[in-house]
């Protein structure tokens, strides 16, 4: 049974990081622009969903965005990790739908230093919702309630970060909201274990790319990232646990 989970949750990954490529590419934009709408070639972007979906490539054959390959492998990787730990709770189904949103957040952040609010307002409902839905299911492995207070506070510390000059974006102030409510479904500890993780890894690569000369101490990088892969890590630690 746990194997059969598994293979579902890395199908699942895969079909749905095959459709990431091209949104990754047409949110990748300054915030002052609109979405692009044609491959670095000029030609515009073919496909179904108003050209939002699709394969990575044009109507001229060019391909654009990140690779496929890569996408579906780190997708389908992501799923299959929580399917692993989380098991045939309730709350996995909950995790399999946010997973490709954030695999799709954390490539726009990197490429264009961005967290757009199409993506990251409509995660913190859902996250919201769906963990409300799973709280009311048998065999659930977490607290509603510590998730929605955990959305809360998470925001309101990033905002009052975000005023005072720490480094963070509004962006990320509303990406801590979906990160508040995932990791405070199991928990206060797990909230501060994920969070902590999320610096912790955005420190080594900034740390790393200052002693390879591709940076400065006062270079910004693309936070969002490393704050989802602490909430991974945390997801995963408090599943295991639950």
């Amino acid at each position: 049974m746990e194997a059969l989970l598994i293979t579902a949750a890395v199908v699942w990954g895969g079909a749905t990081g095959v459709l990431i490529s091209r949104p990754a590419y047409r949110l990748s934009v300054p915030a002052e622009q609109c979405w692009r709408s044609e491959c670095p070639a000029g030609h515009r972007l073919m496909g179904f969903g108003g050209g939002w979906f699709g394969r990575a490539r044009c109507s001229a054959g060019d391909t654009f965005g990140p690779s496929s390959l890569s996408v579906v492998s780190v997708t389908a990787g992501v799923c299959g990790l929580l399917a692993a730990t989380t098991g045939a709770r309730p709350e996995l189904v909950v995790w399999l739908l946010l997973a490709p949103v954030c695999v799709l957040l954390a490539m726009v952040d990197a490429s264009a230093h961005r967290l757009p609010d199409v993506l990251t307002l409509p995660l913190a409902t859902g996250a919201c919702v769906l963990l409300g839905g799973a709280s009311l299911l048998p065999g659930a492995g977490g607290s509603w309630t510590s998730a929605l207070l955990g959305s809360l506070l998470l925001g309101a510390c990033f905002f009052l970060f975000f005023l005072v000059g720490g480094g963070l974006g509004l962006g990320d102030v509303k990406l801590a909201l979906v990160l508040g409510a995932v990791l405070g479904w199991y928990g206060w500890p797990i909230l501060l274990f994920g969070v902590f993780a999320g610096y912790l890894f955005g420190a080594v690569y900034g740390i790393g790319l200052v002693m390879a000369g591709r940076a400065g101490r006062r270079s910004r990088i693309a936070f969002g990232p490393f704050l989802l892969a602490g909430a991974l890590a945390g997801v995963l630690l408090g599943s295991s646990m639950s």
